[in-house]
């Protein structure tokens, strides 16, 4: 009995010890963060100074931030439309008075989305393969593929589609370009992080009976992968829409560029209609997206 309390006190000593370690690790860490969060609040001017005139007439010096925030509620109040409830249906005539060319540009924004996933897809799931390092050929190939992954997802959709401008012109076959391009990077690290999860058994039984590498990929792979594949390509699909009707400000096609004039002529309620419907827009498409992926992620279930 009285070895036993030796062993215990160590034991205790040893836990005390460890938990002294962990808290001075948090800490420091702590400590490191929040001096990063607050650097990161002065490089970005959140304690920066700014005069301001009250109604009085008197001038006061206050935070930007605290003095912007009532410019913002300014700016939100000029977007809301006048909605009567007894002239209801007149105004919300008025406030979508341009619905046709509107509605027109919405459907060329979503084929944008549309043709943008298409190319993301196909480029992110062939690359996905070459991406993974249990999957690769080789490791100089997939260091190569990886790094290209990096670049094409690192430079942002509009620079990418500003290059498109001015190669191709202005209109939609930027926005898919440039979307699409930006997908196939993002698309392909999901991707191949979902192949390097997976179990490998499968493929070495193709390979023990003779299967080649695309026959490995083909029959051990993909069957693995295709609920992960599916989740994120319609979740991509929702972010290309609301990609597409942003890249149309510097001239790549769809709601983008009716947005752009919109706020040229300070058009304020035609404004809020044109978000009204990006909204609308892409709350159908999640809910859309999210029946479709539990209806194929469960037949794509039993297929493995």
């Amino acid at each position: 009995m009285n070895s036993t309390f030796p062993a215990i006190r160590a034991f205790e000593a040893d836990y005390a010890r460890a938990r002294s370690r962990a808290r001075r690790v948090q800490t420091f860490y702590s400590v490191i963060f929040a001096a990063a969060v607050l650097y990161s609040a002065y490089l970005g001017g959140f304690f920066g100074f700014t005069d301001v005139t009250l109604a009085s007439g008197e001038r006061v010096s206050m935070l930007k931030l605290w003095a912007g925030l009532p410019r913002l509620g300014e700016y939100l109040e000029k977007t809301i439309p006048t909605l009567r409830l007894e002239t209801l249906g007149a105004d919300l005539a008025e406030w979508f008075w341009r619905w046709r060319t509107w509605l027109q540009l919405l459907g060329e924004t979503i084929l944008i989305a549309y043709g943008a996933t298409v190319l993301g897809v196909t480029g992110g799931f062939l690359l996905s393969f070459f991406a993974a390092r249990n999957l690769s050929p080789g490791k100089i190939l997939c260091q190569i593929t990886r790094r290209y992954l990096e670049i094409i997802r690192t430079v942002p959709e509009l620079v990418w589609a500003l290059i498109f401008v001015f190669c191709f012109g202005v209109g939609p076959l930027a926005g898919v370009l440039a979307i699409g391009l930006h997908a196939t990077g993002s698309l392909g690290k999901l991707y191949s992080e979902a192949n390097e999860n997976i179990d490998m058994r499968p493929l070495e039984g193709i390979k023990a009976s003779g299967g080649n590498w695309l026959q490995q990929m083909r029959y051990g792979a993909v069957p693995q992968v295709i609920p992960n594949v599916i989740s994120y390509t319609l979740l991509r699909f929702e972010i290309n829409v609301r990609s597409s009707s942003i890249i149309g400000y510097v001239g790549a096609g769809g709601l983008g560029q009716e947005i752009r004039t919109t706020v040229s002529l300070q058009e304020y309620p035609d404004l809020s209609a044109l978000f009204v419907i990006i909204f609308v827009t892409v709350m159908i498409i999640d809910f859309a997206s999210e029946k479709l992926r539990h209806k194929i992620i469960g037949i794509a279930e039993s297929w493995t």
